[in-house]
């Protein structure tokens, strides 16, 4: 198995996140449901739909890593609704400022095009982790792909890694009091429910997991153990 990231896959991995938001979208907004506005899932489905287009359209057949990411961050801040919008944007914007002229990632690349996504998500959110929001499921994600380039592990396995990682991010929102966007409103109320944009980030996580590691699935202990909670 390659053990780098081609234009290919990433394409393959928003037409997969695309399908996944189309597979998610009423869990989505029934979390956000519970804390926000209830419409997380749809808005998703909305952005990733134009995102899907323009793949398929052939508009993105040409240019670098940099040119893609750079197409799909203005997509979705020009049509996700809500917070979203913006937030997944400054991720994809941000991200491709690092990539012109490069055609292919390593782990070590990787790592460093979500570090960079991740920090453009908590300028724009003006937030940190701990705050009940998406840096709390991608922050675990990056330390676990710089952490198996430190390694010096394969490509896979650190998808396998970050996986998890964001798994366990995403699970822990449960446990958080929301602190920024409307879910701030309900203060202790807020803990015991699932953040959506948290959620909707694992997904992102886990489309690229699978585009290279098809078949594999590294979440189900951690997901029959949260079931018995």
């Amino acid at each position: 198995m390659s053990q780098s990231i081609t234009l290919s896959d990433l394409r393959a991995w928003l037409l997969g996140y695309a399908d996944e938001m189309d597979r998610q979208s009423e869990y989505l907004c029934e979390l956000d449901a519970a804390i926000g506005d209830g419409d997380h899932g749809s808005n998703m489905v909305r952005g990733m739909e134009r995102v899907r287009s323009r793949l398929l359209d052939g508009r993105e057949e040409a240019g670098d890593i940099g040119d893609l990411l750079r197409a799909v961050a203005m997509t979705l801040i020009s049509s996700i609704g809500g917070a979203a919008g913006p937030l997944y944007g400054a991720f994809f914007m941000h991200a491709s400022r690092e990539f012109a002229g490069c055609y292919e990632l390593n782990v070590e690349q990787l790592a460093q095009l979500f570090r960079a996504g991740y920090e453009g998500v908590r300028q724009r959110g003006k937030a940190s982790t701990g705050e009940k929001t998406m840096l709390d499921t991608l922050h675990p994600a990056v330390v676990a792909f710089e952490e198996a380039a430190a390694r010096g592990e394969s490509l896979t396995d650190g998808l396998g890694q970050a996986v998890l990682a964001a798994y366990d991010g995403m699970v822990q929102t449960r446990e958080i009091e929301a602190k920024k966007g409307r879910a701030s409103y309900l203060g202790l109320r807020s803990i015991g429910h699932q953040d959506p944009g948290a959620t909707s980030a694992f997904y992102l996580v886990a489309a690229l997991h699978q585009v290279k590691c098809p078949g594999e699935e590294p979440l189900a202990g951690r997901i029959a153990a949260s079931e018995k909670e």
